[in-house]
């Protein structure tokens, strides 16, 4: 392909994306294919020659395009947002033509600079305290586990990096409601799933810090090493927001490392109103959340703040002759400041949405969503046969359909996977589900860029609609 003939089929593609993002309310949301059908239709093996790229769009269109779910569409509310924009859009055109791999400064200056200031933005944006100093890793799984890395080799004065392990008997926390990647991220980094303590919970679902006092107490006692807390803005199941302060006085009175996962939560942050959720930042030790998710920004880009950038840089750095360079000393190399050595250039995204949405406009984005979302969970409280089952702090809200007379926990879980099965094969809407005290519950996510209430209301009255069906109907 020459430059003239990709310049032809760029214009093309840029109509094409145009025109999905205007009609993408209009699809299904939901992939409407069986386990196998896309493999099915595609070829067993490579081509020996070239093909047009007319053939290839052509079947991008018929084969490719039923098998995707359509995480862009106002009728998304399932999980958690994996959301674009244009501006994000845009900037991930430029990164893909430059090509560039920034794993340390010479290798784009620009690059580096642009995301040292951008993380400085975003710790401003959110409130964080400015001795904190941030990086842009994939995701919050790996910046997790880079916490608990650091964390470790802090721990062992950085013997473990060096020998291996030797008979520490480390413990990490974390509240029954915490993401699964951090047991996954326990396990990476050699702790072992049987030292991690799931905490009790309060009545919110958050982690109940005396809880977490008595389980800490208990392992010292047992002659274990209880090194760190993973504490949640916004757990997965249902948005609970784990107490810093009362978290971090455990921490301090122990010497436990405290890192912060607010993957969903910490874009909130970007109202005052919403900063409240950082009482205790000032004794937290890191702290993650995803532009990915609710900036705007597309995946993957994940924010992660540390307060001893020495620690973190300390427990991954490698220096071989071929990586060294004149200005090691004077600049940030982000190759050490996690675990990948190649780098994209992710910075770029999040400075055009930034500045292209000033951070007023994403004031008003997100104070929307939980807007919408609070309204949700105001009509369904006075409803006969649906219940809240969780308080709604951010833009999820969680419940499930339960009719007057129906109190068998078997009837109900059905009724209420038939209620989102049925939603979910309609195409109009997607949701997922959750398990909140062992009761099968329903979740509403509210948060997808281009969404407007209109979508929300939509959504509500489908539910309530699908739900009061007669059963022959």
């Amino acid at each position: 392909m020459d430059v003239e003939t990709f310049r032809r089929y760029a214009h093309e593609l840029v109509d094409w994306m145009a025109d999905y993002a205007r009609n993408v309310e209009d699809l299904p949301v939901l992939a409407k294919v069986s386990p196998g059908d896309i493999l099915s239709r595609l070829a067993p093996s490579p081509p020996e020659q070239g093909e047009p790229f007319e053939r290839i769009m052509a079947d991008f269109d018929s084969i490719i395009m039923p098998g995707m779910t359509h995480w862009q569409s106002p009728n998304y509310f399932a999980y958690f947002n994996a959301n674009n924009s244009f501006p994000s859009i845009l900037a991930e055109m430029l990164t893909a033509t430059l090509g560039a791999q920034c794993m340390s400064w010479i290798t784009s200056p620009a690059a580096t600079e642009l995301e040292e200031r951008v993380m400085e933005w975003l710790r401003d944006m959110i409130g964080l305290p400015r001795e904190f100093v941030g990086v842009i890793q994939d995701s919050a799984s790996t910046a997790t586990l880079c916490s608990l890395l650091t964390a470790r080799e802090k721990a062992s004065g950085h013997a473990i990096n060096r020998h291996g392990y030797s008979g520490e008997r480390f413990t990490v926390y974390c509240s029954r409601e915490a993401h699964s990647s951090i047991e996954k991220d326990v396990r990476i980094a050699g702790i072992g799933s049987q030292r991690l303590r799931r905490i009790a919970l309060d009545n919110n679902y958050a982690m109940d810090p005396s809880a977490l006092d008595a389980a800490v107490r208990r392992d010292m006692e047992e002659g274990y090493h209880p090194l760190a807390v993973v504490a949640a803005l916004g757990t997965t199941g249902s948005t609970a927001i784990d107490p810093l302060d009362t978290i971090a006085a455990v921490c301090r009175r122990y010497g436990l490392w405290l890192h912060v996962d607010a993957a969903y939560a910490g874009t909130a942050l970007v109202l005052p109103s919403m900063r409240w959720m950082l009482k205790g930042i000032e004794a937290v030790d890191s702290f993650v959340f995803n532009p990915h998710k609710w900036m705007f920004t597309n995946f993957d880009c994940s924010a992660y703040f540390v307060r001893d950038a020495d620690a973190l840089v300390n427990t991954f750095t490698l220096l071989p002759e071929y990586l060294k360079t004149r200005v090691d000393g004077s600049v940030k190399n982000y190759r050490d400041w996690g675990i990948q050595l190649g780098r994209r250039f992710r910075a770029l995204k999040l400075w055009f949405v930034i500045r292209e949405f000033g951070v007023q406009g994403l004031r008003e984005a997100v104070s929307n969503h939980i807007r919408w979302a609070g309204e949700v969970a105001d009509l369904i409280r006075p409803e006969p046969d649906f219940e809240l089952m969780a308080p709604t702090p951010l833009a999820t809200v969680c419940f499930r359909y339960h009719p007057e007379g129906v109190n068998d926990s078997s009837e109900l879980e059905q009724l209420n996977q038939r209620l989102m099965d049925e939603l979910n094969a309609s195409g109009k809407i997607f949701l997922t589900h959750t398990r909140l005290d062992g009761k099968l519950t329903l979740r509403l996510v509210v948060g997808q860029t281009r969404q407007e209430r209109r979508h929300v209301t939509a959504a509500w009255d489908a539910i309530r609609r699908t739900a009061r069906k007669p059963a022959h109907s």
